[in-house]
């Protein structure tokens, strides 16, 4: 692997720099990786969504296991919320990854990502205007890993947006939340990709899918270790905002393309 890497560094740079990049927001944010993973691999080089969204998900089974080592090393983990997540992660992962195999998640797409969009809108204001009078435990909980595991599997990117966005909405502390959601998103990343592997086997997986996929893990390895040092040390109020910018920017950007507009 690493004669291969050598041997195709030119080509591979790029992607490792998109990998670093989008591991650092990721990290830091608790969303935006698998979003500009899948763009990068579906609208630059034409791979098949299926085909992509087992590719990115296959980094992210190394990104995210490193990002989830550091974040609970950096306390950024609330167990509780880990818990209550990862069941309904993993269930809605699993019937998105097959659904994906013979369904096209494009009729729903652009409905996701306009109430994200709006999501993100709130939580810019929200950011703002922080801090709140009180943070408070977030009610809603398992539906939003149900719902994002599915819409991860299903449209090569969602978790994130989904259930971090969903759950600093209804109040709870930036930090821990994001660490949290990052820490479950390892279990979600490895059921989703066995689970693709399993439906479509390795077909696609030419020199040129390896390229952009090996580029991205090792650039996303290399950051995610910084990323967990950003959201223990920046402001919640920061956080917010930075939350907020990236996830309207993304959710409309994906907006436009579902219309034909980029």
């Amino acid at each position: 692997m690493f004669d291969w890497i050598i041997a195709n560094w030119q080509s591979i740079l790029p992607f490792i720099a998109a990998g670093f990049a989008a591991q650092i927001v990721d990290g830091a944010l608790g969303m935006a990786f698998g979003v500009i993973s899948s763009t990068l691999l579906v609208s630059v080089l034409g791979v098949p969504p299926a085909t992509a969204s087992t590719g990115v998900h296959l980094v992210e089974c190394c990104t995210t296991a490193v990002s989830g080592v550091s974040h609970a090393l950096h306390r950024n983990v609330n167990w509780k919320l880990f818990f209550r997540l990862l069941i309904p992660g993993v269930i809605g992962g699993i019937t998105g990854a097959y659904l994906l195999t013979a369904l096209d998640a494009s009729i729903t797409r652009p409905f996701v990502m306009a109430y994200l969009a709006f999501i993100g809108i709130y939580l810019l204001v929200r950011g703002l205007r922080y801090p709140p009078k009180k943070h408070r435990e977030a009610r809603i909980v398992e539906p939003l890993g149900l719902v994002g595991g599915f819409l991860d599997a299903a449209g090569g990117g969602g978790w994130g947006p989904v259930v971090t966005s969903n759950l600093l909405v209804q109040g709870a502390l930036p930090r821990t939340t994001i660490g949290t959601v990052n820490s479950v998103e390892f279990f979600l990343t490895v059921t989703i990709s066995a689970t693709f592997l399993v439906n479509i086997g390795t077909q696609g997986f030419d020199n040129a899918f390896l390229t952009p996929v090996v580029g991205l893990l090792v650039g996303g390895v290399l950051a995610a270790p910084l990323g967990a040092m950003v959201a223990r040390r920046v402001a919640a109020k920061t956080l917010l905002v930075m939350v907020g910018v990236v996830l309207t920017a993304t959710s409309i950007y994906s907006l436009g393309r579902s219309f034909g507009w980029f």
